[in-house]
């Protein structure tokens, strides 16, 4: 509108009237005015939203700095344990086998003394069943040494003498007996 009024203003021809008596200047000069009194509350309130929109995502980046510093030393930690309880495991099978190696020498050695202790149990029972053996040969040899005694004695002996011979046993009893 303005550039039509110009425009028309310059093809009708020159005015001898000065600038600022012209009314499209003064409402250029009242739109500029209207335009810088609108422009610095929406400059003030965008620049505001600006910087309130800046300082949300400084303080967001600082909370994600904070966090990511906080993610690093849990897994520094969580690292450190794992480490610490990867050398317990280790130390715990290193303590495990000692053991076992030393239950095993422990076994060993009480099997080896109980086949010790076994072996001569067996012997003295083998001595002792040799002993009961030959006491039984003896006992067997006496028996039938009695045996084959009495009988060549019945078989030699006549009735009259082995009468005589009984006789003087019995008397000769009581003087054995003291």
């Amino acid at each position: 509108m303005i550039g039509r009024a110009l425009a028309a203003t310059a093809e009708a021809g020159a005015h001898d009237v000065p600038f600022y008596q012209e009314p499209e200047v003064w409402l250029l000069v009242a739109f500029a005015l209207f335009v810088g009194m609108l422009a610095k509350p929406l400059w003030t309130r965008m620049t505001g939203g600006l910087d309130g929109r800046a300082e949300r995502i400084k303080a967001e980046l600082d909370e994600a700095r904070q966090l990511r510093e906080e993610a690093q030393a849990a897994l520094a930690n969580y690292q450190r344990k794992q480490r610490d309880a990867a050398k317990e495991a280790e130390e715990i099978v290193k303590h495990a086998e000692e053991e076992a190696a030393r239950l095993t020498a422990d076994a060993e050695k009480t099997l080896a003394e109980t086949l010790k202790r076994r072996e001569a149990l067996s012997r003295d029972r083998i001595a002792q069943a040799e002993a009961r053996a030959i006491e039984e040969v003896k006992d067997e040899a006496v028996e039938v040494a009695l045996a084959a005694t009495r009988a060549l004695i019945t078989e030699r002996l006549d009735p009259a003498k082995a009468e005589h011979l009984i006789d003087a046993a019995v008397t000769e009893l009581p003087a054995k007996l003291r």
